[in-house]
């Protein structure tokens, strides 16, 4: 499992109305329904975020870190992969801590993940603020996941990714067009070798990346374990943060 049961935003969230914020149901281009769960800024924005979780899904803690999203200025949006397997996750329900995701995980296909990115990225834009920018941010499995839209045709202005798994995702290295923000944990049990290289190869293959690596980090620091590695998670948000505005 990607994270303890201690997981949590880097910071709380803030309040708002709940016309802000709450669930919502998006239709995939195959026709199947994902629960999503949004928030926006409280002033008009024309950048979106669409947030890809780890194995758990449309966990509360990506609930949560969409607020956070829209604290900082943008509208955020974060999907649910298990709409085929598990349903739309109902309101006043999440994704918890019982929840059996590995039997969902092991029937996932990437290409379904795309086809679900792509409904939410149309979320965003369609929104009546006008969201011109749209990034990703993912985290394990869902770090990988977010590199990979970068060469899933969606037009992104950026995709982020927390400790993902280069290998999963390399053969897609010379269709990706967006530039990418790599956050690693040296202390991960993917080698910060592996995720070095996979910058350099992006790079051979014409495209952008940034790539910080947090030496003394473990897998999930950014929320697992906030208040050891507070200056990680500071650090890490602060170059979210940058790479949107700089791509934006």
């Amino acid at each position: 499992m990607c994270h303890g049961d201690d997981a949590r935003p880097p910071r709380p969230p803030v309040r708002g109305g709940a016309e802000d914020r709450g669930r919502v149901t998006l239709t995939s281009a195959d026709g199947t329904e994902l629960g999503a769960y949004y928030a926006h800024p409280d002033t008009p924005s024309s950048r979106g975020m669409v947030v890809l979780p780890d194995v758990r899904g449309l966990h509360p803690f990506y609930e949560e870190l969409t607020v956070r999203f829209a604290e900082a200025g943008m509208h955020a949006i974060a999907i649910d992969y298990f709409g085929r397997t598990a349903g739309v996750v109902e309101r006043g329900d999440e994704r918890g801590e019982e929840f059996p995701f590995r039997e969902h995980v092991a029937q996932m296909q990437p290409e379904q993940v795309e086809a679900d990115v792509a409904a939410a990225v149309a979320w965003l834009r369609g929104l009546a603020s006008g969201v011109r920018s749209v990034f990703t941010v993912g985290f394990c499995m869902g770090g990988g996941l977010s590199w990979a839209q970068a060469a899933a045709g969606h037009d992104l202005a950026g995709c982020i990714g927390f400790y993902g798994v280069p290998s999963r995702i390399a053969h897609r290295i010379p269709d990706m067009k967006a530039p990418l923000l790599v956050l690693a944990a040296g202390q991960d049990f993917t080698p910060v070798e592996e995720v070095e290289r996979f910058a350099v190869d992006v790079e051979a293959a014409g495209g952008s990346v940034e790539l910080h690596v947090y030496a003394d980090a473990p897998h999930s620091f950014f929320d697992r374990a906030f208040d050891q590695h507070a200056e990680a998670c500071d650090d890490a948000w602060r170059r979210i943060l940058n790479f949107v505005e700089t791509h934006s």
